[in-house]
């Protein structure tokens, strides 16, 4: 007999072999009642390829496919990857899909774990939630009582070096903080223009942390809410707008390394606060967009950051996350910089204290990150 004519029925053999295995494994689990989380069978069976698996099954039977070592003479084209997630819901790069039906909590989210921080679940994953317009229309105003308790003296007084390295921007400047809002007891409630109470502050406090270490920075302190409702906007359109300031700034100043789009995630003060040396403060997290070409790249600074953030202040992060279209912008302007990143500072229950606290620690990370990748260029540059 042709051993050509074999092949086929060969790889569908072992093709049926590993998905009854995999199936076989995962009902051992169950009925053995074995203790293994969510987060764990996410990440290993996320960790399988799809294609890669079919690739090697037609490898093993027949060598002529492949004139260098595992490099492929074929590829399974993208459009019928496409056309048959959509019609399935299947991704063929991604076996999680086959299984997520039949998983409870294996399909509730796109987003990928890079790092897991402390206590960092499938449960408790930051989830994007832009208000619709009406709710922008309702912002709270500042509690004056409570921004006394923690002015800064220094403010507006550093000198800012002449050259301009980072630029600090916030895609979602109405978002603020309950405890320092009148009148605010929600989270949909914690929204707010005033600068001093919401994204817009935490900015300010970075720049004025990073200036005070010799790196020259720009903020941009663009009211979105109003820029949104001047054009028509829903909130979801944020990222548009952003991307906007984010070009304008990096065409008038080539010299920009770090682009810098701070947020506060939704959940409330247990999931967001840490003590640490009996001082408490806002837990923070990394969010990469998947869907651009740098994603690579700035993943390794985040990876890099929270590292040395959890060595000298464990558990102050939440992780690292990739995230898609599927589970929000995708993008976040990151394809602009290969040193981009998308910073949350704390929850919408965390009190000033505890988030400036948090942003002077980043500062202090980022700033030793800064000078040992940048060096001396940047002390000759700035004079």
């Amino acid at each position: 007999m042709n051993p050509l004519k074999l092949f086929p029925l060969k790889f569908i053999y072992r093709s049926v072999l590993v998905v009854l295995l995999m199936f076989f494994t995962i009902s051992l689990v169950v009925v053995l009642h074995v203790n293994i989380t969510s987060l764990k069978m996410s990440n290993s069976i996320g960790i399988l390829n799809g294609e890669k698996l079919f690739v090697q099954f037609f490898k093993a039977e027949n060598h002529s496919f492949f004139l260098k070592v595992n490099t492929p003479v074929f590829t399974i084209p993208k459009i019928t990857d496409v056309a048959f997630q959509i019609a399935t819901t299947i991704k063929p790069t991604d076996i999680r899909t086959y299984l997520g039906n039949e998983i409870p909590g294996l399909r509730m989210h796109e987003t990928e774990i890079v790092v897991a921080g402390e206590g960092t679940n499938l449960r408790n994953l930051p989830k994007e939630s832009a208000p619709p317009n009406k709710a922008l229309l309702k912002e709270r105003e500042a509690s004056e009582e409570k921004l006394k308790e923690n002015q800064r003296t220094d403010d507006g007084q550093l000198q800012n070096p002449e050259n301009k390295t980072v630029f600090i921007y916030q895609s979602h400047s109405w978002e603020s903080f309950l405890p320092v809002l009148k009148d605010a007891k929600t989270p949909d409630d914690a929204i707010s223009s005033d600068e001093r109470v919401n994204v817009i502050g935490l900015g300010n406090r970075l720049a004025q942390d990073l200036m005070s270490k010799g790196i020259g920075v720009e903020q941009d302190k663009t009211n979105m809410t109003q820029e949104l409702l001047k054009k028509g906007w829903e909130s979801t359109k944020a990222y548009v707008e952003s991307r906007e300031i984010v070009e304008a700034a990096a065409a008038n100043n080539n010299q920009f390394k770090y682009f810098i789009d701070i947020h506060r995630d939704s959940l409330g003060k247990e999931t967001t606060t840490k003590t640490i040396n009996g001082k408490s403060y806002a837990r923070l997290y990394f969010v990469v967009g998947k869907e651009n070409k740098n994603y690579l790249e700035n993943l390794e600074v985040a990876k890099a950051l929270n590292g040395e953030l959890e060595k000298k202040y464990p558990g102050i992060s939440r992780g690292v996350f990739l995230k898609t279209y599927k589970d929000g912008n995708g993008v976040y302007n990151q394809d602009l910089s290969n040193k981009a990143m998308l910073l949350e500072v704390g929850g919408v229950d965390n009190n000033l204290n505890e988030l400036h606290n948090t942003i002077d620690v980043f500062a202090e990370i980022l700033a030793d990150y800064y000078w040992k990748t940048n060096g001396s260029n940047e002390v000759n540059a700035n004079g």
